[in-house]
């Protein structure tokens, strides 16, 4: 199979600061290709580049085999872009949006009408499509301007963040639409710091902090890297937590990970019910009493703790006892997709 987006060696500097620092990526044609990693890590930079809306400092890179430094004008007639916020012109009206894209476009008054209510319908958006996008709710509005993205139908889409900031149904909903796309053949680029999100979506995942990539795989490969069975157990008395690790960790494979703040111990494990069995023993002999005691898999959350030192940035402010942070206010819409847009490329 054919990649529809490559990229070697990509290295992007803003003075004394490294965004990416030597990047390669290949995506297969009808992939997904999730960039998993933490506000700042280089994710959106990638993005930037690889849609012609910023330059590397070094570096090469292919969309649907055209030079993306050489030929931007035809990378852009084959990508669809939907940022991080939602970039629809809020006194438009639904339809009103998605007919002045497909005029951008160059698809005509009529097909351009015709694709409006073709994309309103298939995003369940029809109710709405004559209301000013201003009254719409969050979900709706990620949902219009993905919607946009596709008004050329394009066969490589480009998706960065696009949860970020839903409440739980609208993410729900932007992942039924994002399978949709997956179904019907389109490639996809996918950023984000939900893990969920990438183990759901992707085909492949590329975990990237500090402007490198420091893994890759499936989920399933990249569960595999961090190893079998954890012990998650919770103490009752907070001070007991240390000594339960130090009589626990013998029976483990690993260092075992605390949350001081939620008392939990988190220890990987072979060997499975017998070791649990065992791990209850010994507290119970040490008179260390637990509120919550059980095996589980590895998540993706788990193969981030290995690989950066830090738990991912959903996981963060779960354990804070707060949702994740909304996005801040969108800017202004001025050249909300990158083919649409040539303006915006920052003379690339």
């Amino acid at each position: 199979m054919a990649d529809a987006i490559t990229a070697q060696g990509l290295v992007k500097r803003y003075k004394t600061v490294t965004a990416l620092d030597g990047v390669d990526l290949a995506v297969p044609t009808g992939s997904v290709l999730g960039l998993l990693g933490p506000n700042g890590a280089g994710k959106t930079t990638i993005v930037r580049i690889l849609t012609t809306l910023l330059r590397p400092d070094e570096g090469s890179a292919t969309v649907a085999g055209v030079d993306v430094l050489g030929r931007p004008r035809d990378v852009r007639r084959r990508i669809g872009l939907s940022g991080q916020y939602a970039a629809v012109d809020e006194y438009l009206t639904g339809f009103e949006n998605l007919d002045m894209i497909g005029r951008l476009y160059h698809l005509g008054a009529k097909r351009s009408r015709e694709r409006a209510r073709e994309l309103l319908a298939s995003f369940r958006l029809e109710d709405a499509a004559d209301r000013p996008s201003k009254t719409y709710s969050g979900g709706m509005r990620r949902r219009l301007d993905l919607a946009g993205a596709l008004v050329a139908d394009p066969p490589i889409i480009f998706l960065d963040e696009p949860t970020t900031g839903l409440d739980p149904r609208g993410r729900t909903e932007m992942w039924e639409v994002i399978q949709g796309l997956v179904a019907g053949g389109t490639t996809l680029l996918l950023t984000t710091q939900y893990l969920e999100e990438a183990d759901l979506l992707a085909d492949d995942i590329v975990v990237i902090d500090h402007g490198k990539i420091i893994a890759q795989g499936s989920a399933d490969q990249l569960k595999t890297q961090v190893g079998g069975e954890r012990l998650e157990l919770t103490v009752r008395d907070p001070a007991t937590l240390l000594r339960a690790r130090d009589l626990l960790e013998p029976l483990g494979v690993g260092k075992a990970a605390l949350d001081e703040g939620r008392r939990t111990l988190l220890m990987p494990i072979t060997g499975g019910a017998q070791v649990l069995t065992e791990a209850l023993r010994v507290l119970d002999d040490a008179q260390i009493g637990i509120d919550d005691v059980g095996l589980r898999r590895p998540t993706l959350d788990d193969v981030f703790l290995s690989l950066t030192g830090h738990v991912s940035e959903e996981e963060a402010q779960q354990q804070n006892g707060r949702p994740p942070d909304p996005p801040p206010p969108a800017p202004a819409p001025a050249g909300r997709h990158a083919a649409a847009d040539e303006s915006s490329t920052g003379g690339a």
